[in-house]
Parts: C-alpha cells; structure tokens; sequence
C-alpha cells in the first residue's frame, strides 16, 4: 500500500470519520502524538470515529473513553473499563459519534452502523 499523506500533514476537517482498523497496528499507533491528537480533534469536532478489535486502544491513549460505551476485542474489557468506559460484548455498539465492533466476524454490522453515521 501507498502512503498518500502524513497524520501530520491532515486535518480532522478535511474528513466525515475516521476508522482505526484492530490487529496489532493500534499497540503501535497509540504512541504516536499526532495520531491522538488527530483522533481528538476529530472527537472535539463531533466526527465519526469507528474502531473494532484492537482500535480502541488508541482512543484510551487518547483519552476518549470516559463515561462512554463501547466494544472491543474482548480480552481488552479490563483496559476499556479502566480507562473509563463501559464495556459491551455486543457485534456493534454506537454511542454518540463512536462506532466500536469487537472482531472482524463483526465487520457487517460495524460497516452497516458506519455507513448510517455517512
């Protein structure tokens, strides 16, 4: 794959959502400043914000998750729950402009509830 941009060269209101695929790359990401401060600006500015499996390790860096409800990958419920969140085991949970799925056995109804917030 191409990269087209650097985070640092985007801007959240260049964009409707933003989606922070799982796997092992969030473990990486979360590290990154401009990747929080990216995925905060896009929180601050109400946008879409959907993360399934491990995505949402990034949005507890970020310090997104207080007093919202998501899902994840489930052995991160002890993670979501410390940063703040309450946890689902459910294929898809919205809250607000949040847009999190737990696997991709899920990714029907994560695209289906994405789709809804474009």
């Amino acid at each position: 794959m191409k990269t087209e941009m650097a985070i640092a060269d985007v801007k959240a209101s260049d964009f409707d959502a933003v989606v922070i695929p799982g796997g092992s790359s969030p473990e990486g990401l979360r590290g990154s400043k401009p990747i929080l401060d990216f995925v905060t600006e896009m929180n601050r500015e109400g946008r879409t914000i959907a993360a399934i499996c491990h995505g949402p390790q990034i949005l507890i860096s970020a310090g997104l998750l207080e007093g919202r409800t998501i899902t994840s990958f489930t052995p991160l419920k002890d993670d979501m729950t410390n940063a703040g969140a309450t946890f689902r085991d459910e294929e898809v949970v919205v809250d607000g402009n949040f847009v999190t799925s737990r696997t991709p056995k899920d990714e029907p109804a994560f695209v289906r509830e994405l789709l809804k917030k474009l």
